[in-house]
């Protein structure tokens, strides 16, 4: 994956642009003053206006030097937890809003792109699917938080919605906007693992056979030095926008490129978009039409991380003897016998070299938007809303033969491919009209929606270079459909620009739910309120000198929730058998029809809240911002639990209770200085949120549903949903220390009393709902300098050290080898493995700088309408937390092997004309 098809990929946009430019010979600029508005689902509004609670946050909001669209709003919004999946490029975030609503279904918002709700389910050959778009093309985004504003997109609504919009172009001058940047990337810091020296220490103490002392070597190697690099990246975007014979443009052209800092890992992304917005008709039909394509490519990490963590540090990299020869020339361990050890860590640089793990994504998105206001009615507006977005992952899994991976199968090789589709048509009627008679504005919509998801994925073999081992019959291929109907409506009412009354209704049908009886359970009804009460238009504030905002908003709605398990949850269906389970009769093996597991009772889950909250500002809005209360009760929650024998598993899912989260979100934004020459903002947000599992249906008293597997053992988990404590929480032992403050090994609080140590004593303790989170940015303005930073940081996140836990004697101990340990853990001295207890439990708050950067404005340097801009960044510049772990920030909270998050340094420019 080299650099030299880049000029290639590009060169016909270039091409295109020199046409565009050359068939411009007008230049029709207009300005004007725009107020503010807010998407809120199929309209807008101004947002002074709004009577729920949403977050809208334009480009000057955005964190800078961002390489996918999560990252842009990182930290921004109150209630609007982003973490990063891990630090390999493409990797993308997990996004809670108001910390989800669910248990074994989804907790993602719903993302909508330009009026297309996404596919919330990622790709093969993707890590993540937001990382396929271009975050240079995005304008603004709106977070509907509460139900009020959400409802409106009932199905898949439960956890919040995003609007991302994409700039379009406006009609006038051809103008140019070029931007480019390069960047360094190094890891945070290292696992803390015992050195060469300490190790052998540790082994000469502790090893409990003769036999493992045998086994050290002479060597120093630091293995997470070996895996690491310094990582080179570059981003660069051409934007190409104006406006041909009342056809205003924007064609935008992106190619990304970032190296992981762990070796071999490579991300690039090459991108194009086109959006025309003309008017036609004396202006009556209004036409946004955009178009995005990416092709993305990934070589992606073989997971190393763990192995460079748990590899002896007193062995070589390399082995040119005769059993080294046999493994690449790479040190691994062998048996006694003289046999290769499987159970023995694996050399992770020679994991690195002998496997291949490639991957290319294609994707476009198109929508058309057609807005057509009546001749004879113009307040009257027909909407059409049509999207097609398509997706291709292909891939393919090479592991070379002559390394340990492959010492029994001489190498393998598994191309995958999978294609997905999502259609949507919808059409809705908007009439606007202000009475003045009654001194009342109304704004009515109506609506059909019909969305369509495809999936295929063909079945696939691995072939091996022991073709002895290759399957005979490839797995089956899938071919799914999902079809979601509805119908909505919403209406708003201002009255005397005082009193703003907003209600809205939406009937959605899920193919997801039909049980192939009747459809009563695939259609919902979800509905909502809200007001707002402007304030500060009343008569007795006309004159005040303090407050220049003030409203007070509240709102109830119902939203609801259908994306968990597969397509065919209810339907009783048969299936073909895998390969590996085949009938015999005779000689011959046959593929045999088996009944599949489904709840033919399965049907929505339903989320109603409550919001209040309050707008401010002061000083001539000087000072503004908002706080909000709100409270949820999710009912019929989804949950994958064990059943009874007698079903076609031991596990269905199923609507099993209910949950209630109640939180407070606060904002405030400051400009305390604001001169010609100097300016100065700051952001402040915070947010706290308590969620608690109020009833488990038709269990058993103590029943709870085990989840957050780690890594030791066979299916262990630690973590919990059970009635009356928070969703994953911790289940695990309490830890007895001695008089000394060390831990006592095996030693628990008998928690029931009964003189022994059973599952009965494990109890909850903590869990992954952080205290509270906060965000803070802030940015200066001198004259042609500009200087900026952005902060988080969370109080009360708790993480599992999965590493530390696995970490005792019997790394050095069992199965012929030795293993690296924590140094943390190494201090516990103990024997064997103790996974559930609450020692490993560590208390993960942190403040994170995410970046800070210095930039200046050249202006003008070729003529008045072009501008120069140059600036240098960090990212990720520094962490404050006492976890012992590299990084406090898991989605999960479970730490094994994580791919750190690099400090990036950059150097960049923006260059308009």
């Amino acid at each position: 994956m080299r650099n030299y098809t880049k000029v290639l990929k590009i060169a016909p946009a270039f091409l295109l642009a020199g046409s565009i430019l050359q068939a411009q010979t007008t230049d029709t600029v207009r300005t004007a003053d725009i107020e503010q508005v807010v998407l809120i689902g199929y309209g807008s509004q101004k947002k002074e206006d709004l009577t729920g609670s949403i977050s809208s946050l334009t480009a000057k909001d955005f964190n800078v030097g961002s390489t996918s669209a999560d990252q842009l709003i990182q930290g921004k919004a109150p209630g609007v937890n982003i973490t990063s999946n891990g630090g390999n490029p493409g990797a993308g975030s997990t996004i809670r809003i108001r910390g989800g609503a669910s248990l074994s279904a989804l907790n993602d918002p719903l993302i909508v792109i330009d009026g297309v709700p996404m596919d919330y389910r990622g790709i093969s050959g993707a890590a993540n699917p937001l990382a396929l778009i271009n975050p240079n093309d995005i304008e603004s985004f709106s977070i509907l938080k509460d139900a009020s504003s959400a409802a409106i997109y009932g199905n898949r609504a439960s956890n919040g919605v995003i609007l991302i919009t994409t700039k379009k172009g406006t009609s006038g001058r051809f103008k140019v906007d070029f931007s480019t940047m390069a960047s360094a990337s190094t890891r945070m810091g290292d696992q803390k693992v015992l050195s060469a020296d300490e190790f052998r220490n540790y082994v000469q103490a502790n090893a409990t056979q003769p036999k493992y002392l045998g086994l050290l070597g002479n060597a120093d190697t630091n293995w997470q030095d070996e895996i690491y690099q310094t990582a080179w990246g570059t981003d660069n975007n051409l934007a190409l926008s104006g406006g041909i014979k009342g056809l205003p443009y924007r064609l935008s052209l992106g190619y990304n490129e970032q190296n992981g800092i762990v070796r071999t890992n490579e991300f690039r992304r090459t991108s194009i978009g086109l959006n025309l917005t003309p008017k036609l008709f004396d202006r009556h039909l209004s036409i946004n039409a955009n178009l995005k394509g990416s092709l993305t490519e990934n070589r992606f990490n073989a997971g190393v991380i763990g192995a460079a963590q748990l590899m002896d540090p007193t062995q070589p990299v390399y082995d040119s003897s005769p059993r080294g020869n046999s493994v690449g020339n790479y040190w691994e361990w062998f048996l006694p016998t003289g046999g290769l050890n499987v159970n023995g860590t694996a050399n992770p640089v020679a994991s690195l070299e002998g496997r291949r793990d490639v991957s290319s994504v294609q994707r476009g998105i198109a929508s058309l938007q057609l807005d057509y206001k009546f001749h004879f009615l113009p307040d009257l507006h027909f909407n059409v809303n049509a999207g097609y977005d398509y997706q291709k992952g292909t891939g393919a899994v090479t592991e070379y033969p002559n390394y340990r991976a492959t010492y029994f199968t001489l190498g393998s090789r598994r191309d995958y491919t999978q294609e997905k589709t999502n259609k949507l048509l919808e059409t809705f009627f908007n009439y606007v009209k202000t009475v003045d008679a009654i001194n009342t504005k109304m704004d009515l919509v109506a609506g059909y929606s019909y969305q369509k998801f495809n999936n295929q994925v063909p079945g696939v073999l691995t072939y091996f270079g022991d073709p002895s081992q290759n399957a005979t019959d490839k797995p089956r291929d899938i071919n799914e459909n999902l079809v979601l109907l509805s119908f909505y409506g919403r209406g708003i009412f201002t009255i005397a620009d005082k009193y703003i009354l907003n209600g809205s209704v939406r009937r959605d049908g899920s193919s997801r739910f039909y049980n192939g009886i009747d459809t009563k359970n695939n259609w919902g009804t979800f509905y909502a309120a809200s007001g707002a009460w402007k304030i500060i238009n009343e008569d007795f504030l006309a004159d005040s000198k303090v407050f220049s905002d003030l409203k007070l908003r509240a709102g109830y709605g119902q939203t609801g929730q259908q994306e968990v398990g597969g397509y065919y949850n209810s339907f009783p269906s048969y299936g073909l058998s895998n390969p590996g389970a085949q009938y015999g009769f005779g000689e011959q093996y046959y593929y045999m029809y088996r009944p599949t597991q489904y709840n033919d009772k399965l049907t929505w889950e339903t989320t109603n809240t409550v919001n209040a909250g309050l707008d401010f500002g002061f000083a001539n809005n000087r000072i503004t911002g908002s706080f909000d209360w709100f409270k949820k009760f999710t009912s019929k929650l989804q949950g994958q639990v064990a059943v009874p024998a007698g079903e076609f598993s031991n596990q269905n899912i199923r609507n099993i209770g209910e949950m209630e989260t109640d939180g407070l979100e606060f904002l405030i934004n400051i400009v305390p200085v604001k001169t010609d020459d100097f300016t100065w903002d700051f952001s402040f947000n915070a947010a706290m949120y308590n969620p608690v599992i109020t009833n488990l249906a038709d269990v058993a008293e103590g029943y709870f549903i085990p989840t957050g597997g780690i890594s030791g053992g066979i299916g262990n988990t630690v973590q919990a949903h059970q009635e009356g404590n928070t969703p994953f929480g911790f289940l695990v032992y309490q830890q007895v220390y001695d008089n000394a403050g060390k831990p006592l090994e095996g030693v628990y609080v008998d928690r029931d009393g009964d003189g022994a140590i059973t599952q009965a004593d494990k109890y909850f303790y903590k869990s992954t709902t952080p205290d509270a989170t906060f965000g803070f940015s802030t940015k200066f303005n001198y004259k042609n300098w500009d200087f900026s930073t952005s902060l988080r940081a969370v109080v009360g996140n708790y993480v599992y050290n999965n590493f530390a836990s696995q970490s005792n004697v019997q790394s050095i101990a069992t199965n012929d080898y030795l293993q690296n340990i924590s140094s943390v853990a190494a201090s516990y001295g103990f024997k064997n493995v103790q996974y559930w207890s609450d020692i490993f439990i560590e208390d993960a708050s942190f403040l994170r700088m995410d970046n800070i950067s210095l930039g200046y404005n050249f202006g003008s340097v070729l003529g008045d309408k072009s501008n120069l801009r140059v600036y240098g960044m960090a990212q990720n510049v520094f962490v404050i937390t006492d976890y012992t772990g590299v990084d406090p920030e898991i989605f999960g909270n479970i730490d094994n092997g994580f791919y750190q998050r690099p400090k990036v340094y950059s150097l960049g420019l923006n260059f308009q004309f």
